[in-house]
């Protein structure tokens, strides 16, 4: 930041966040967090903690490469930690940091949304665009 910068009503361009812009690390985060798998992760990490196991059988589908990959960039980005409890055998649990906690209460009220739409027969309504099918 350049002196001149530092009186002007404006921050410098390069301290402001904007997830449109292609180098902005809020778009990396946001990318991690509307893969689906991520996005399964954060909302059952929001009942509370998980071992890794329970948590993929929680997140039903997913596969122990993809679940440890989505953890993995899940905690890169400071959503989620890692921790190793020292029993024996050693355990790791995993669990939602506040920022992850954040993003998680959004994506439940995402998820109701759709889980409402669903219950009432809404969604997946539109006719099918010509040559689509319907599953």
């Amino acid at each position: 930041m350049s002196i001149t910068d530092l009186g002007s009503d404006s921050p410098a361009q390069e301290l402001v966040a904007d997830v449109f812009a292609r180098d902005c690390g809020s778009r990396a985060a946001f990318e991690v967090v509307t893969a689906k798998w991520a996005s399964l992760a954060l909302l059952a990490l929001g009942e509370g903690s998980y071992r890794f196991n329970a948590l993929r059988r929680r997140v039903e589908g997913v596969s122990e490469k993809m679940l440890s990959q989505t953890l993995q960039a899940l905690e890169r980005d400071g959503m989620v930690t890692r921790d190793v409890v020292t029993t024996i055998p050693p355990r790791v649990e995993y669990s939602l940091t506040p920022l992850g906690e954040g993003v998680a209460e959004k994506l439940r009220a995402l998820a109701d949304l759709l889980e409402g739409a669903a219950a009432e027969g809404t969604l997946g309504q539109a006719p099918a665009e010509p040559g689509e099918e319907r599953t």
